[in-house]
């Protein structure tokens, strides 16, 4: 008999995560589970502690508000910059997605979410920012084998 899963326990997930408006953002159908440590921060909070007290076999759907998830949307992390100021060799269309440095070193990934006269608008947030996700969950395994 299998053990429920518990902090510190390395488990395997099939999970498939909608938003509120039914459309999904992602999945493991059809390929393999996800793989974490419960209580190692490796995926977002509400998914890991979902997990606590399922057995093998167990599945549960979940809604993991914006807040516990990615964070509500931050307008300040939005900016326009003029065309120039992005390198002529990127082609800057609507989703593109590109990578700056911040002052301190660290990586920001932005979003394109507008292109009109010169002007290029950059979301720094994250794309699931601001959304309730609704996960379903189906625990594979707990443990390594």
């Amino acid at each position: 008999m299998s053990a429920a899963a518990k902090s510190g326990d390395t488990v395997a997930v099939h999970y498939t995560g909608t938003l509120s408006d039914g459309s999904e953002f992602d999945s493991s159908a059809g390929g393999e589970p996800i793989s974490f440590t419960i209580g190692a921060g490796q995926v977002i909070s509400g998914f890991e502690e979902a997990i606590v007290g399922m057995n093998p076999g167990d599945a549960k759907d979940i809604t993991i508000p914006a807040g516990e998830a990615y964070g509500e949307r931050r307008p300040e992390l939005v900016q326009q910059v003029t065309r120039d100021q992005i390198p002529a060799e990127i082609d800057v269309q609507p989703g593109v997605r590109l990578q700056a440095q911040t002052p301190n070193g660290e990586t920001l990934v932005l979003t394109v979410t507008d292109v009109a006269e010169g002007q290029v608008t950059l979301d720094a947030n994250h794309p699931l920012a601001g959304e309730d996700l609704n996960f379903r969950l189906e625990l594979v395994k707990v443990g390594e084998d």
